[in-house]
């Protein structure tokens, strides 16, 4: 039988499920004990120094409490905590991307997924670098800077050199004054050589998500095909690390196992990327599974209702204080919403999830991995989260300065990121308004940045900041960065 172990290499060590199983029987023994979930929420809570703030996180076991956690007055709390512990490091700062799907073809029989071989009623595309190139077009006509490119598994139709070939054309696209400055990448797990061609094309984060840390579930759910191999997939992101790539983002598909069980393997995956290699998860993405083409998710048992997983949001940001967490649009509006308060800090805008989608007037709907359940406009979700106090930032300054991997983490984990995302944020939101913007999103978001401005501490960057944002208001310069 495997023993838990955070620091091995082999996947039924680091995701014990004699470990988790024992760690629900824990939580569920103390869902109730009022002291002790007082005591773990105050561990969780920000720490302030000279420098910034601090935060020690929770354990998987100590997280999995609060998430069992029944009490009304506790749960509130904990989502106070959460909010607090947003704030703290990163502000009212809110990353956008979009994703971008390169190909739909995929030799695996994964039973969620649209995209499943077996499937005969979805188009079949990939996109040739030509189209790449007017997608990108499209997209920097939006606005947007930072792009997650997508593709489903298939060794013949895409193979790591189109990938390769996909990022190579899509920064080389400069477009009136749009660039796409990061390419994070969510593709199958692969191989060390592989991730680290990757590295090397300039990639920021790569996204994988587990869907399942219960083997036996996940086994059932990838009947055929590569992702088959728990242990492959699930140890991927040691991989990643071992070709050089320093962030990686974590995720699970809510709704296709048990939440509590999905949520502690989780975090122990957080632990164990921590205790290997020195920092955790770039990312958590938590997103649902939504009905899609062939494709009908009542017919899992896991689904989770919007209360609930408000919930794992807040436990997931009091255990991973410095993550960056992503909450996609499969969501709606006012989930969405109250996601943002409870940790989450990048969300997309305007996305389509089919391949070749927005250079279509038109919403494609037949090769779509997804239902899009938030279908507004880029420039309507930058009006949204301004009237609601968070500042939308297009800001990739950290990956182009080499702030990444550990050096990101350190600046986080001292407060220190904070002098530099800031204006960051402020001067890339000042480049979407002049150059994308609608009449009323640019007037809410020029009074925005003229307040925000204000709330530099440093007289010196914040001078530094008005001067880039005049220069930006007034001239074709673009790209000012601290």
């Amino acid at each position: 039988m495997a023993i838990y172990n955070p620091k091995s290499s082999k996947a039924e060590e680091f995701i014990n499920d004699e470990e988790i199983r024992e760690t629900l029987a824990y939580a569920e023994a103390n869902k109730n004990n009022a002291e002790l979930i007082d005591a773990i929420i105050e561990k969780a809570r920000p720490v302030k120094t000279e420098t910034g703030c601090v935060c020690r996180g929770l354990t998987h076991r100590e997280a999995s409490v609060l998430l069992a956690c029944e009490i009304p007055e506790k749960i509130e709390k904990i989502y106070e905590v959460a909010e607090e512990i947003k704030l703290a490091f990163y502000g009212n700062r809110i990353v956008i991307f979009a994703p971008l799907y390169l190909s739909n073809y995929c030799v695996n029989g994964c039973l969620y997924c649209p995209y499943h071989m077996k499937n005969k009623t979805i188009p079949r595309k990939k996109l040739t670098q030509e189209e790449v190139k007017a997608e990108v077009i499209a997209l920097q006509d939006m606005g947007h800077k930072r792009l997650a490119i997508e593709a489903g598994e298939d060794p013949v139709n895409n193979p790591i050199e189109y990938i390769l070939d996909c990022i190579k054309t899509i920064y080389s696209v400069h477009h009136k004054n749009g660039d796409i400055r990061r390419v994070n990448v969510n593709i199958a797990a692969t191989t060390v050589e592989n991730y680290r061609k990757l590295k090397e094309a300039g990639i920021g984060t790569y996204i994988l998500f587990q869907e399942t840390y219960h083997k036996e579930s996940y086994l059932k759910l990838h009947p055929t095909g590569p992702k088959h191999d728990y242990d492959y997939h699930t140890e991927a992101m040691d991989r990643a690390m071992e070709g050089g790539i320093d962030d990686v983002g974590l995720g699970v598909l809510f709704g296709l196992e048990m939440y509590k069980y999905e949520f502690a393997g989780l975090i122990m995956h957080a632990e164990h990327l921590e205790a290997v290699h020195g920092v955790g998860p770039h990312t958590i993405s938590v997103p649902r599974v939504k009905r899609a083409d062939d494709i009908d998710p009542d017919v899992f048992d896991g689904g989770i209702d919007d209360e609930t997983f408000e919930k794992i949001t807040a436990c997931i940001r009091l255990a991973v204080p410095y993550t960056g967490m992503i909450i996609s649009t499969r969501e709606t509006e006012a989930v969405r919403s109250k996601l943002l308060r409870l940790g989450v800090s990048q969300v997309s805008g305007g996305s389509r999830t089919s391949v070749g989608g927005y250079t279509q007037e038109e919403r494609p709907h037949d090769t779509e991995q997804f239902d899009v359940s938030d279908q507004r406009t880029l420039d309507e979700v930058v009006k949204w989260l301004m009237e609601n106090g968070h500042i939308p930032s297009f800001c990739t300054a950290c990956y182009r300065e080499g702030r990444t991997g550990d050096r990101f983490m350190s600046l986080c984990k001292s407060g220190q990121i904070l002098n530099c995302c800031h204006p960051n944020a402020l001067m890339t939101l000042t480049e979407y308004l002049v150059d994308y913007a609608s009449e009323e999103t640019k007037k809410v978001g020029f009074k925005m940045i003229e307040e925000e401005l204000n709330r530099i501490p440093k007289e010196k960057v914040r001078e530094i900041a008005r001067q880039n944002i005049e220069d930006i208001k007034n001239s074709n310069r673009r790209d000012f960065r601290f």
